[in-house]
């Protein structure tokens, strides 16, 4: 009978209800930008690992080699992930694993950021609006709007990413969703907020458009500690940055603090009453990157372009659209790595993100549809 009631008060609020019997009361979405499937399973990849033009420090790299390479892959990739490792593959889900036969794949046909991230967040790969990584309002709703116009998540829904497009992907003054991104300040009395207000004005980043993952995290958790949060959004950006400027041990040791910086959160949820228990994490990348020479690793994407002749055509990565997500939650059965099974898609994400709180995820396009939840994500066979 409660059941029925909440399904009919559900309806009734317009937000179909999935199920009363979900643990997960918060959902943490993280991404790590530009990551590959082959380092998540494969750990360091020997065909870039030991090249000189790949390596950033150079008088570092006997103590790189120490940390991350080891013959064996199983203990490769435990050395550069290891709280995948240690515990999302054994508490939670890992897919992607082309070498097992489990498929993951971006829907969009662009193979970059704002594609991805808009894809991951709307549930939609919009191909004839969303082109390009240009600062352009996202014309569709993600699932942070769609959360936060419900009355009992208002104000609890938030994103912290560490790329300057974020506020335009999340369309935040449309969606009254609060988006921290580049090198923005966070409005927080916290001492510690404060702190990483004033470290963020004097580190120097890399790049003009994307801060340091720390910061992104480190204000991420300033709001999670604030109050109970409903959905928090992380996108980290190093990884993608690294690679593009074609240091691979950089964009290993950012894996690492990634991996590093997720373990740490979870530890804290799991030591706070109001997200023990009732956390569930959903980590994924927005692309892959392009795998068939040495040269290819450092880019993705599909970009029209005009021949020496003056024919067009388009860029392509091989590669570049392959992607991995994992999960780790109270309502996501202990499956470890997946063996095969079917394919998995960024257009899912949403929809298995608003499962997991309760809901059915309905998207805003007129002609395009979302994609379904992960149903073993969300304890359904």
């Amino acid at each position: 009978m409660r059941l029925i009631a909440s399904i009919f008060l559900s309806l009734l609020l317009g937000h179909p209800a999935w199920s009363a019997e979900k643990k997960t009361e918060t959902v943490i979405l993280i991404t790590i930008d530009g990551m590959r499937w082959q380092e998540v399973f494969r750990g360091v990849d020997n065909a870039f690992f030991d090249q000189e033009a790949f390596i950033a420090y150079k008088k570092h790299h006997a103590d790189f080699k120490q940390d991350f390479w080891h013959a064996d892959a199983m203990a490769r990739r435990a050395a550069l992930m290891p709280f995948f490792w240690n515990t999302v593959a054994r508490e939670g889900q890992l897919y992607g694993n082309r070498d097992k036969g489990s498929v993951g794949e971006i829907s969009n046909t662009f193979h970059f950021s704002y594609p991805g991230y808009s894809e991951i967040l709307t549930g939609i790969a919009d191909d004839k609006r969303i082109t390009s990584n240009d600062k352009i309002l996202n014309p569709n709703r993600t699932i942070l709007e769609w959360l936060n116009d419900m009355p009992e998540n208002n104000g609890k829904v938030a994103a912290f990413g560490s790329w300057d497009v974020f506020p335009y992907i999340i369309n935040e003054d449309r969606a009254g969703v609060p988006v921290n991104a580049g090198f923005e300040a966070y409005e927080g009395e916290e001492q510690e907020v404060a702190f990483l207000n004033r470290l963020q004005k004097q580190v120097p980043s890399p790049w003009d458009t994307v801060r340091l993952d720390a910061f992104t995290v480190g204000f991420a958790r300033a709001a999670l500690a604030s109050q109970k949060m409903k959905f928090v959004y992380i996108a980290l950006g190093e990884t993608d940055d690294f690679a593009h400027e074609g240091f691979y041990d950089q964009y290993i040791r950012a894996a690492r603090r990634s991996d590093k910086a997720i373990a740490e959160l979870w530890q804290w949820l799991q030591a706070d009453p109001r997200y023990a228990g009732k956390t569930t994490l959903l980590i994924t990348t927005d692309h892959g990157r392009g795998s068939d020479s040495l040269e290819a690793w450092k880019h993705h994407g599909r970009f029209p372009y005009t021949r020496e002749d003056g024919t067009l055509a388009v860029s392509e990565f091989k590669g570049d659209g392959q992607i991995w997500m994992a999960a780790l939650g109270p309502d996501t059965p202990a499956q470890g790595e997946v063996s095969g099974g079917p394919t998995v898609r960024l257009n899912q994400i949403a929809a298995t993100a608003a499962r997991l709180l309760g809901y059915r995820f309905e998207d805003s396009h007129e002609e395009l549809e979302a994609g379904e939840a992960i149903a073993p994500m969300v304890g359904k066979q």
